[in-house]
Formats: structure tokens, sequence, C-alpha cells
């Protein structure tokens, strides 16, 4: 007797490991994950928090939140490093090239973010949430970024 099983498609099991990666975030304000994958092959994950060997805002507190900064402003204005960024970091620390690869993220990337994820070569980015950022939403635009938005609840079964 065969079992037929739900299996999830390739985006959405790539999107809930960058859901699971998003649980070691140490911002206080948004926990975001980030996963960069080439012929679905995992090459680098990242999550946003304070760099190597710098304390976590859990244990100093969000400079954001301290001077009233809105979310998708003043970036540099804080002691962590994105998702996104920490993802593209970790490929270049381990010498694993990432063109042509497709950025996984829990939110749609910032400005910041952005210009990296296109000087990097990824060509395809699948979100769960949108950011408040009408410059990357621009930028990816002209830079005709493939973007897949795949909401938390959907799953597709293969046929």
């Amino acid at each position: 007797m065969t079992i037929k099983r739900e299996r999830p498609c390739w985006d959405t099991y790539f999107m809930d490991i960058t859901c699971l990666v998003a649980k070691r975030a140490t911002c206080l304000r948004r926990a975001v994950g980030a996963v960069v994958v080439k012929e679905r092959r995992v090459l680098a994950t990242g999550y946003n928090g304070a760099p190597s060997n710098v304390r976590h805002c859990a244990e100093v507190g969000c400079l954001r939140e301290q001077l009233n900064v809105p979310s998708g402003e003043r970036h540099e204005l804080c002691r962590g490093i994105h998702a996104e960024q920490n993802a593209i970091i970790q490929a270049a620390y381990h010498g694993v090239s990432i063109k042509g690869a497709t950025l996984f993220c829990t939110n749609l990337p910032c400005s910041i973010c952005t210009k990296m994820i296109i000087n990097a070569g990824i060509v395809r980015i699948v979100y769960q949430a949108g950011y408040a950022d009408t410059i990357s939403k621009d930028m990816l635009a002209e830079a005709r970024m493939e973007l897949v938005h795949l909401p938390t609840s959907q799953t597709e079964v293969p046929s």
C-alpha cells in the first residue's frame, strides 16, 4: 500500500528553514531570518543581531527604541546587523559564491541590504512579509529582481 503524504514545495521548505533561523535573532524589535540557496542547497544563513563578541540588544537595550526611530528609517542607528547582511557575510567568510542564488527572507530587505543583495549577484528573493522601505522596492524593480511573496500559511502539495 502506497501512502501519499503532503510535502511542501521547495520554496515553502526553504522558507520554513528561514523561519527557524529567525528564532536565533537577538533584536528586540523584529526577529528576521535569511537563507541563501542555490540549486536546492543551503549556502549560508543569517539572522539579525549584534556582531560577534559584541553584547546583544537584549543585554544593553535597543538604541532605536531609546531614540524613537521608526521602522525602515535610519538603519545606521542600531548595534545589530540585518539577517541578509549576516548571510552574505557568512558566505564571503567561508568562501562560498552566492552568484545566481535565491535569498529566502522573513521580510523584504531594506535599501541597504538590497544594494548588497544586488551586487552579490543574488537573482531571486522569496519573502514572507513586506518592509517599510520604498527605496528598496524601487531598486529591486529597477534591477529586475525576481520577487516572490510567500505568506506564512501558504503550502503547496506537488502532484
